[in-house]
């Protein structure tokens, strides 16, 4: 594994001619270095005399009118489609995104490229809410009313018409079904009160909710549940995302036929029955005959060793010259065997745009081979505190000796205060990310203050130790290791790791050599996501090792940091279970702090944001003080912000914003990319 100082070593005629090799020594100076830019993107227009009055299409469009088999791109666009000012210039047609992907869980790689199906969107510094697919959203002074206005004469990449129908529909035959949703989202029951899309006009909706819910806007903007469009809704057997096409999925729903006949259907599509059907008809990256609002449609599925992506021909934004965009043709995912061959192929050349699953320990090989891959290499710096982050389970009971440690909080304070994250930083970060706390950037409004980066998140193994005498482990074994208090056996902490965005085993291993010198044994065991995500969801495992990406503002992604969602409620699936049923399936929480997080996060929604951004810095402090999920080193490109871009590409911005809610790359706005040569 490269340490900083080797990287610096093997590379330095590569990086000496950008100075990137003193930036880099220095870590403050990394912003000297040329990689890392200043935040820029395009930007949406709403000035009226702005507007271009005409409209031209990519000339395979044009053919397609000229054969009668589209019609014109002024009849295939809404009456007021959205604009966008292109970071750098009007682009030109044509080209295939070259672009990798590793399989069929990998839904987000294409979901993050078509983010722009949303009500409503985040601009390019992941700070502004700017227009996306609805025309208007307003809310009532009491915030109990939401009004969503949508684009007149906006159409599906069907051809078909885009309404007020697609919601009512999702929300009382999608969304209001049992059996496809057996359990509704926190997202449309503030306070616990469960809210209504109500039908206005063909292009009107309004949300309504017996309490207030300011918090809604906000959701409506970010990767939420309610708020994420079809690409985050609707796929992988979700369910959300607040409208649907209705005119094409009814076919799948008993009500609109029989149970039988769409039973038989499914039957004879190869599916158990019409509810397993109905959520591979609805997943755009399974289903290429569904219809979409991105800017492009799946033509071959994910489930295929080449996932390809057409251009909406019915796309709703043009550039400031009516040019209808995407201006490129398609996107072509190539499956990659293992992460080290998509990373290999990215520094080879054959891809044109790739910031998934690059890896930052590959940075000396990256910056060498810039100029034989003919990209250029961006670091994108994120707002999350805690790229690695040990979330213990606080709702495990298989054990009882092992569940007293992890609910004890002077012990979970001692783990965090044996690790030596500065040396995590050198070697698996190569300097790059920031050690401390899981606390967002400090630059985020929500964030709870400087010192709380440090809180029990420096290395002392001193009092460590000391910390976890007192509570008792004063016993050792022949291998200086603390033993149980129940039967004198070595005390063994199992700690569940994948190999996903980071090298997660090998650093738990590091970890575990830190925990070895305070007495504590770990064992790290690395098993598959999907066994690995159903030992959380089934609350069997002691630690699960994952990032608090998406926490970077708490209330629109807090899966991460609060067990709210049971599929990723790593320190406290049972507890998620509890909150997300109100109460019906799991357990509540004992833990009085547990208890006051859950208590500020409810009340959160029907706040107001200077109120709501408090309410938030007091839950940090609650979750940094009791170190329920253990920070490491966050605030580094090292999850999606090493970026390689061909220099084909025009319209790249220096910086991307790197969060969960700016639904990387997609609030870069990928559609306004285009090949210059």
């Amino acid at each position: 594994m490269l340490t900083r100082r080797h990287f610096l070593t093997s590379t330095s005629l590569a990086v000496a001619a950008l100075g990137v090799s003193e930036a880099l020594a220095q870590g403050s100076g990394l912003a000297q270095s040329g990689l890392v830019g200043n935040l820029e993107g395009s930007q949406v227009v709403t000035d009226a005399a702005a507007m271009p009055k005409s409209f031209k299409e990519a000339p395979e469009l044009a053919e397609l009118v000229k054969q009668g088999k589209l019609p014109p791109v002024a009849q295939r666009l809404p009456a007021e489609p959205l604009v966008l000012k292109p970071l750098k210039s009007v682009g030109k047609y044509g080209g295939t995104w070259r672009r990798g992907f590793v399989g069929p869980g990998d839904g987000e790689n294409g979901n993050r490229i078509n983010a722009s199906d949303k009500l409503l969107f985040w601009d390019y510094t992941g700070n502004k809410i700017i227009p996306s697919i609805a025309k208007s959203v307003t809310m009532s002074d009491d915030g109990k009313v939401t009004r969503v206005v949508l684009r007149p004469g906006m159409k599906w990449s069907d051809g078909a018409p885009f309404s007020a129908d697609d919601f009512v529909f999702w929300f009382e035959d999608i969304y209001g079904n049992k059996e496809v949703v057996p359990t509704g989202i926190a997202d449309m029951s503030p306070a616990g009160k469960p809210g209504k899309i109500v039908k206005i006009d063909a292009a009107t909706v309004e949300f309504q909710f017996e309490v207030p819910y300011f918090l809604l806007i906000e959701m409506l903007a970010g990767d939420t549940l309610i708020g994420g469009g079809m690409s985050v809704g609707m796929y992988q057997n979700r369910s959300y995302g607040c409208y649907a096409p209705a005119h094409y999925l009814k076919q799948f729903l008993p009500k609109y036929s029989s149970e039988a006949q769409v039973n038989a259907r499914a039957k004879t599509e190869g599916f158990e029955n019409w509810v397993r059907m109905l959520h591979a008809k609805k997943d755009w990256n399974l289903n290429p005959e569904l219809p979409v609002l991105g800017p492009w449609r799946t033509t071959r599925p994910i489930n295929t060793p080449t996932w390809v992506l057409e251009r909406n021909p019915f796309y709703y934004a043009v550039d400031t010259d009516g040019n209808q965009l995407p201006y490129i043709n398609q996107i072509v995912m190539t499956l990659a065997e293992d992460l080290e061959v998509l990373n290999l192929r990215a520094m080879g050349g054959s891809y044109d745009l790739q910031e998934r699953h690059i890896d930052i320990a590959k940075l000396a090989v990256i910056l060498e081979n810039r100029e034989r891959g003919n990209y250029d290499l961006h670091l994108d710096l994120a707002f999350n505190g805690s790229d690695t982050t040990i979330h213990i389970n606080q709702s495990y009971t298989a054990d009882p000796e092992i569940a007293k440690w992890l609910t004890n909080a002077d012990f979970r304070r001692a783990l965090a205060l044996g690790i030596d994250r500065a040396q995590l930083n050198e070697t698996f970060w190569l300097g790059l990310g920031t050690p401390g706390s899981t606390a967002p950037a400090e630059s985020l409004p929500q964030n709870p203050g400087k010192e709380w980066r440090s809180k029990w998140s420096t290395h002392d193994p001193a009092k460590a130790n000391q910390m976890l005498d007192a509570l008792g482990l004063t016993k050792k074994d022949g291998e200086g290791f603390r033993v149980r208090t129940d039967n004198g056996e070595r005390l063994r902490l199992q700690v569940q790791t994948v190999r996903a965005f980071l090298p997660w085993p090998q650093q738990m291993e590091m970890v575990a050599q830190h925990w070895r010198r305070i007495g504590i044994f770990a064992e790290i065991r690395e098993l598959e996501r999907v066994l690995a995500f159903t030992r959380t969801q089934n609350n069997e495992h002691h630690i699960h090792v994952w990032t608090n990406g998406g926490t970077e503002l708490l209330y629109l992604f807090p899966r991460h940091a609060i067990p709210v969602d049971p599929t990723e409620a790593f320190m406290g699936p049972e507890f998620a279970k509890w909150y997300a049923s109100s109460g019906r399936l799991g357990r509540a929480p004992t833990d009085p702090n547990l208890k006051k997080i859950f208590e500020l996060f409810g009340s959160a929604a029907g706040q107001r944001d200077d109120a709501r951004n408090r309410t938030a810095q007091e839950i940090w402090k609650i979750l940094i003080d009791q170190q329920y999920s253990i920070g490491t080193v966050g605030q580094s490109p090292a999850l999606m912000g090493v970026r390689l871009a061909s220099r084909k590409l025009g319209n790249i911005p220096a910086r991307a914003c790197i969060a969960q809610h700016c639904r990387t790359p997609g609030s870069s706005r990928p559609e306004t990319w285009f090949y210059q040569s």
